[in-house]
């Protein structure tokens, strides 16, 4: 007997071809599936994705692998459906802490579905999963809110800034702090990880190591550096180490704005019932920076890039940075050296 299989017609390798469609399975996913790896365990594949992402992911996204993990953590990868990670996002967004600015869990539930398409997209790029087995994008994240956040106005400051001044553990720390964030409008990452060798002192320049990596250059007024010199030297530090300390030479962490805002909260019930935080301080600056300067020269000091903001005229109306020193001088009632009125 010759026998053997004869070739499938054209007909099979259309049925074929229909049933992977309808699977969600492409050719290149059964290629893969020869040579695919063992799919690991949510606690596995946490423990190896939290020390390969950048501190600033793993920071906004390790409460929430710790929930998935209490929820998932023996089971693999591939195994949690889109109708199941809705569970999950349901779940986090009735425990999330009820604040004065609260808003229904949404902010809570948005990181969560961010979070585990992190997770998702490490485990594809590391050949665990076929690129179409990402359940999470199949769950949309909640619409975003308008901020709350707004400008305040010079009589809120200056009531801030007195409590800030006249109260608390270290009144010298929180008023640089204050000043560093009102003067340049900086993140309070920004903040956190400035370094003595961050200090142009010459130009008065301090470079910022913010949000997504980025790096930039911001503009401080003589006086402002004049006070971050003097407090580096006074509370230690190697020049490649923090440069903002507690009066023991420790570094101050976040929590240190958390003290500072709970105790304005006390003494300005405003305050607490409305959720100021150090983000204000920010809008606070570029509001004034914009109503008195433009728009250029306010997404100059805020450090946007303009890849997402204005539409096409931010390609072309950009400021530079004399203009900015301009503006810091105007803010802070001080002569810079860079600014295009001299010093």
């Amino acid at each position: 007997m010759t026998g053997g299989v004869a070739p499938p017609s054209g007909l099979d390798v259309e049925t074929v071809r229909l049933l992977l469609a309808r699977l969600g399975i492409s050719a290149e996913d059964l290629l893969a599936g020869a040579t695919q790896k063992v799919v690991p365990t949510f606690d596995e594949y946490i423990d190896t994705i939290e020390t390969a992402v950048p501190a600033g992911t793993r920071r906004a996204y390790l409460t929430y692998w710790r929930r998935v993990r209490a929820h998932w953590g023996q089971r693999r990868l591939d195994e949690p459906t889109a109708t199941e990670i809705k569970q999950i996002v349901e779940s986090t967004r009735s425990a999330a802490v009820v604040r004065s600015n609260s808003r229904s869990g949404r902010s809570a539930a948005e990181h969560m579905i961010a979070a585990l398409r992190c997770l998702y997209r490490h485990a594809i790029d590391d050949g665990l999963l076929p690129e179409s087995a990402n359940p999470a994008l199949r769950v949309p994240k909640p619409r975003r809110l308008e901020s709350t956040r707004r400008a305040l106005t010079d009589a809120q400051l200056t009531q801030i800034a007195g409590v800030v001044c006249a109260t608390g553990n270290d009144p010298e720390l929180d008023t640089l702090l204050m000043r560093l964030h009102i003067e340049t409008a900086c993140r309070r990452g920004g903040a956190l990880a400035l370094r003595p060798i961050d200090l142009d002192v010459e130009q008065c320049l301090i470079r910022l190591r913010e949000k997504g990596e980025t790096v930039r250059w911001q503009l401080v007024s003589p006086t402002l550096m004049q006070h971050l010199i003097e407090h580096s030297r006074q509370r230690g530090g190697t020049p490649a180490e923090q440069l903002l300390r507690y009066r023991n030479g420790q570094p101050i962490t976040r929590r240190r704005y958390d003290y500072i805002w709970q105790r304005v909260g006390q003494h300005l019930p405003w305050v607490a019932s409305q959720g100021v935080s150090t983000h204000w301080l920010r809008h606070t600056t570029l509001t004034w920076v914009e109503r008195s300067l433009g728009y250029a020269i306010a997404r100059a000091f805020a450090g946007h890039t303009g890849r997402s903001d204005a539409g096409t005229t931010s390609t072309y109306v950009k400021a530079d940075i004399h203009e900015v020193a301009t503006a810091t001088a105007a803010l802070t009632g001080e002569p810079h050296p860079l600014s295009n009125s001299g010093s």
